[in-house]
């Protein structure tokens, strides 16, 4: 079972692209790209790809949506009635312990074999079989009383694992799947499914697929896509203005001007994931440091200036944070009215944050740094080497900071070294974003880096859960939750108020900004992409399975 899919790549690598374009077989730009029906797209893959369509696969490289297809489609960027894909409806029973589905009729996998209810339950069975690929803990039992129908019981309520189910699981065909021994790791590399496009041919630099003509939504109008593999973010701002690209998400220069710096394209800002210093913050479970005092936490949230901060190091693309983790857009209805504040400050303000450091047993010294047992306050913040935008950002705040009288100490790693330390807890703090769920409800997020399940002690494996924060009013609150149907505000608020008001004061991921996330795509050749005012799927090449959403609703421009 899928979780979020989202891949973040940034490099500072500045490296011609006409080899590897000329290695991929693309196409130029100007008039014959337009007249081209192939789609080139750039997954901010680095280097030379490895071929695996396997959707289970934490090494996956594309295929989630596009080759095989989830019941429903959920739009995480608004809270919108799910989409029919081989489901067409769906119900629960009152206490939320039995799904029942409807699938559609005459649907047949690229090979030409039916797609029945068996395949349904046996991708959930096997999902339930193998933990490794059950990263969000599915326990139903799935039954299917013919071709069209499935029926699954839980255990207990569990509501909050619709959206997983229905829309995050994608379907496998049981006739080839059956014969898999390891679904979790097993390299697939002819992928045979029931999306709106089929693998052509696959090369280390680059792959192709192409439109499925038996689609049971009907064949696309984009006939042909390829997937190039460049160097980084800046290989792939050469290519968009060599227009030998139509789409990439990430970072390019001086994207409030795009449509001028890269002609015949246009761009999306979607505030989605949440910029936070992720402080290793329970000392109870390893966890060592002057990090680990909410007071300190709490005096670095007051001492970041963000208004400038968003300005050099995301380009003003940026926007408001809450304390609490909600979206403040997206989830306007379920921010707290407990909160102290709506919303992160924009100035800093280092009279607050020294006041809070002095009622903590800090005092300042002679040379403006805060200490406390003779230990001045200095922080190390990790971030992964090449991620330029979080650079500028630890940069930038270790110069606020410094007025404040904290002591920030930028650390790049590699992201395997990163990454590592961000599961294990060997940090103090580090750069990250709080990702989103399955659908657009806060919940997902909560339960991911609160919940007291999703942790463990320093030096063992946490996901995703990093800080180790544990509550037991806050795992009262999800728990509560998972049993109460989504449609129920007033149940719910109550429960959503506990756990924003419990990370807006123990702040174990220090709020900074929501990020932008940012998608260039090649308005001129291609119509029918998201738009700020229409955002149908959220539009980031990397994510599963928007982009099969966005993938089907483009046209060659003139058509």
């Amino acid at each position: 079972m899928s979780g979020t899919p989202f891949r973040r790549v940034r490099s500072s690598l500045i490296t011609a692209v006409a080899a590897a374009l000329l290695a991929a077989g693309c196409s130029g730009g100007g008039e014959s790209a337009s007249r081209d029906a192939t789609l080139v797209a750039y997954l901010g893959q680095a280097g030379d790809m490895q071929v695996n369509f396997n959707p289970f696969s934490s090494s996956v490289i594309e295929g989630p949506g596009t080759i095989f297809e989830p019941l429903f489609f959920f739009n995480i960027t608004k809270d919108v009635a799910p989409q029919p894909l081989l489901g067409t409806a769906y119900s629960w029973n009152a206490d939320g312990t039995k799904l029942s589905i409807t699938l559609r009729p005459g649907v047949q996998f690229s090979d030409g074999t039916p797609f029945t209810a068996r395949d349904v339950v046996f991708t959930l069975d096997m999902v339930a079989k193998h933990k490794s690929i059950n990263t969000t803990g599915y326990n139903g039992k799935a039954v299917a009383p013919d071709d069209t129908h499935v029926e699954i019981t839980f255990p207990a309520p569990a509501f909050t694992q619709g959206p997983q189910v229905l829309g995050r699981t994608f379907m496998v065909p049981q006739h080839l799947w059956s014969k898999i021994a390891d679904p979790a790791n097993d390299v697939i590399a002819q992928p045979v499914g029931t999306g709106p496009y089929k693998l052509d041919s696959f090369k280390p630099q680059a792959f192709t697929y192409t439109a499925n003509p038996a689609y049971w939504g009907g064949e696309p109008a984009v006939k042909h896509i390829r997937f190039l593999g460049l160097s980084g973010n800046q290989a792939g701002a050469d290519a968009l203005a060599a227009k030998q690209i139509d789409w990439q998400t990430g970072p390019v220069p001086d994207i409030k001007n795009v449509a001028k710096t890269y002609a015949g394209y246009q761009a999306v800002i979607t505030p989605m994931f949440q910029v936070a210093l992720f402080a290793c913050a329970n000392a109870a479970l390893g966890c060592t440091g002057p990090q680990t005092d909410p007071a300190v936490r709490q005096a670095i949230y007051r001492a970041i200036n963000r208004t400038q901060l968003n300005a050099l190091a995301f380009e003003g693309t940026a926007s408001d944070i809450s304390p609490g983790f909600a979206l403040l857009e997206r989830d306007a209805k379920w921010i707290s009215p407990k909160l102290k504040e709506k919303a992160a400050p924009d100035a800093p303000d280092p009279a607050q944050a020294a006041t809070l450091l002095q009622g903590a047993g800090y005092t300042r010294g002679g040379d403006g740094v805060f200490a406390k047992d003779g230990k001045p306050l200095e922080l190390t913040v990790q971030v992964p080497s090449g991620w330029t935008d979080y650079i500028t950002a630890v940069d930038t705040m270790a110069q606020q900071l410094k007025q404040a009288g904290i002591k920030l100490i930028s650390q790049q790693v590699s992201y395997n070294e990163w990454a590592d330390a961000r599961t294990r807890g060997r940090f103090q703090l580090l750069i990250d974003q709080l990702l989103q769920g399955p659908s657009a409800d806060p919940y997902y997020t909560f339960n991911y880096y609160f919940a007291t399940e999703t942790t463990a002690k320093v030096g063992e494996s946490a996901y995703p859960n990093y800080s180790r924060f544990s509550d037991p009013e806050v795992d009262a609150a999800l728990n509560a939750l998972k049993q109460i149907a989504p449609d129920d505000a007033a149940k719910r608020q109550p429960l959503y108020d506990v756990v924003q008001t419990k990370a807006e004061q123990a702040m174990p991921y220090i709020p900074v900004l929501t990020s932008g996330t940012i998608s260039v795509y090649h308005d001129a050749k291609f119509t029918g992409w998201p738009t700020k005012d229409n955002l149908y799927a959220f539009p980031a090449v990397w994510n599963r399975p928007d982009q099969a959403q966005i993938y089907k609703a483009l046209k060659p421009a003139g058509q």
